[in-house]
């Protein structure tokens, strides 16, 4: 079977759907064979109907919906890559909203306008700061700019789980498997000043990835992996040229 055929074969519509359905099934099975451990979530936000920003690595996406207390509003950005679709309709199956678009691409305004009006809502929404593409456990500037121009504090999360496996995919994909160990780790909230400058959206970006890196790596410490490695920072002679 050849990866052209694989392609499609995911281009029909209903195979997306049946493919979308499949996915949550096995999350859900994953989730309720398996015991969790919640580590720092932000219960004071969901107490207050407060809304925030949440980041994750494009590699931690898959158990996402089960980082959340349920009934609380939220809405994930999700690329218009054509993968962008079967995501959308996995999340959906969870009760999520979607935005389509990216903060980082040529159709960011319209998305960073629809993620601020959802915010103003009271509404949570999920940014992937280095998705679709990468590099990875690298954060773009997308995810500061939608913070500074709401005004809601960026929260990290991640999962990680005893049984998995990990994809040779440009994100290092985390892939859970059923009847183990997982724990959601959250990060302290980070507010971006409306005011910022360069220099102070610069170091706000810079925060916002070494404390996603940080939850990554604590939960895959607490399930016994050794941490994925965020992308090798660009040399001087790469970011000259």
């Amino acid at each position: 079977m050849t990866a052209k055929f694989v392609k499609r074969i995911l281009d029909r519509d209903s195979v997306r759907g049946a493919a979308a359905g499949m996915a949550a099934a096995y999350l859900r099975f994953v989730f309720v064979t398996s015991r969790w451990e919640y580590v720092n979530a932000p219960e004071q936000f969901w107490d207050a109907g407060q809304p925030f920003i949440a980041g994750y690595w494009h590699g931690r996406l898959l158990m996402l919906p089960f980082a959340w207390r349920r009934k609380v509003p939220v809405r994930v950005m999700i690329s218009r890559h054509r993968d962008g679709d079967l995501i959308t309709r996995t999340v959906q199956r969870f009760g999520f909203g979607v935005v389509r678009g990216s903060t980082n691409s040529a159709g960011a305004v319209s998305a960073l306008r629809e993620l601020l009006r959802e915010i103003k809502r009271g509404i949570t929404i999920c940014l992937c700061p280095d998705g679709p593409r990468g590099p990875r456990m690298r954060a773009n500037e997308g995810i500061v700019l939608a913070a500074r121009l709401s005004g809601a504090p960026v929260l990290p999360v991640a999962f990680g789980i005893t049984r998995r496996v990990t994809l040779g995919t440009w994100d290092r994909m985390v892939v859970p498997l059923p009847f183990s160990r997982g724990v959601f780790v959250w990060g302290e909230p980070i507010l971006v000043p409306k005011n910022a400058d360069p220099a102070v959206t610069e170091r706000a970006r810079a925060e916002i990835e070494a404390s996603l890196i940080a939850v990554s790596a604590a939960a895959d410490r607490a399930t016994g992996h050794a941490p994925v490695a965020p992308a090798p920072l660009p040399t001087l002679a790469a970011a000259d040229g």
